[in-house]
């Protein structure tokens, strides 16, 4: 497989790599009024729903709790609960804005799973539709993404409003 340098994304992953919630990105995004900046759709007192800013598809989102937690079994019933009708939404919000085929929900839990954030749960969120696979990614193991982020943000927050 090729490898594509992208350095700019260190930045990125660097805010969200300790465990202590004032470095992380999803609490910074949180706290922060710069939704639009951050690509934040939605925030309740449960938590966030914001775009992935590197998507593997349109409309590629990720829901977290509000609470800093870097696993399931710490968050209350209620922030359960909480967080889990925020990934409700956001699939009926996707589903409304973009009429996917299909949805793709995923958690990666603990670094050895995957997880590029591993100290603050969120699912990834991924709209599906029957041929997004081409042959980009077959013949030159290229995802192409056939829209611009902030036209994206620009149609989810409607969604959410």
């Amino acid at each position: 497989m090729e490898r594509v340098w992208a350095p700019w994304r260190g930045e990125y992953i660097k805010q969200a790599v300790d465990n202590d919630s004032s470095k992380c990105i999803f609490c910074d995004f949180l706290r922060s009024k710069s939704d639009k900046e951050n690509l934040v759709l939605y925030k309740n007192e449960f938590g966030l729903v914001m775009m992935n800013k590197y998507p593997y598809n349109n409309g590629h989102i990720m829901v977290t709790p509000s609470k800093h937690a870097g696993d399931l079994g710490s968050l209350s019933e209620k922030e359960y609960i909480g967080f889990s009708d925020l990934l409700r939404l956001s699939v009926k919000v996707l589903q409304h804005v973009y009429a996917p085929q299909g949805i793709n929900v995923g958690m990666n839990l603990g670094k050895a799973a995957g997880a590029g954030v591993d100290t603050h749960i969120h699912y990834h969120v991924v709209p599906r539709w029957n041929g997004d696979t081409n042959f980009m990614p077959i013949l030159a193991e290229t995802k192409v993404i056939s829209e611009h982020l902030m036209e994206t943000y620009d149609r989810l927050s409607k969604g959410f409003k």
